[in-house]
């Protein structure tokens, strides 16, 4: 498949590039600046010079699915996030459809689908940009998957995970990077992700495993 990867620089993003190549798809690194393409180009993987501020729908020639990992993350302010979780986002859905990729994986946040009472202060913005973004996916007509991982540490993957539609034990719980992207790769053309909202987190089960339970 050719899929483009929007936030292709980021720190899941990057490693997705190189996990979907791996895996015999053709990864399409969207990225915003001249300087980023560099990294890419050295491991013989297209790139796009596109900006979610602006007209993108370039990066969408040619592509059979879409993940979406771009973030503004916890600690940028909250008129950016608003910007590119929220506003990024919607115009990514948006786009999607317009031009037919109807395979789009979101990266979210664990906790962006509960009670708004749960989120902290200083990160209510961030999680409330994600969740009006997921539920634009959801009330779309793409085949979507709704990713929620929860706190992000960069030890290596272990390809073992708790992927379900709600995880009740989830405070004291991180996952990999690496492992988010394996499980994005194994997702990609799962029909039983279809349409779901899905928690992430470490756990004692196989990722191919921890998929095929959801069916």
């Amino acid at each position: 498949m050719n899929v483009l990867v929007i936030g292709a620089n980021g720190q899941i993003g990057n490693r997705l590039v190189h996990q979907l190549k791996e895996a015999g798809h053709n990864p399409v690194a969207m990225v915003r600046k001249e300087e980023q393409i560099k990294q890419f180009k050295e491991h013989v993987v297209d790139t796009v010079l596109a900006d979610l501020e602006k007209d993108f729908s370039h990066a969408y020639q040619g592509v059979d699915a879409v993940v979406f990992t771009a973030g503004s993350g916890g600690d940028t302010p909250k008129s950016q996030t608003k910007v590119i979780d929220r506003g990024g986002a919607i115009k990514a859905i948006d786009e999607a459809e317009e031009t037919g990729v109807t395979r789009f994986i979101m990266v979210s946040a664990l906790k962006a689908n509960r009670d708004p009472g749960t989120w902290s202060e200083p990160m209510e913005h961030y999680y409330d940009a994600k969740a009006k973004a997921d539920e634009h996916l959801r009330n779309s007509d793409l085949s979507y998957t709704v990713l929620m991982p929860g706190r992000l540490t960069n030890e290596s993957g272990t390809g073992k995970v708790e992927l379900k539609e709600r995880i009740e034990a989830i405070d004291t719980k991180t996952i990999t990077r690496d492992d988010v992207a394996s499980v994005i790769v194994e997702l990609l053309d799962e029909e039983q992700s279809f349409g779901k909202s899905l928690e992430l987190l470490q756990g004692e089960t196989s990722i191919k495993q921890a998929i095929s339970d959801l069916s």
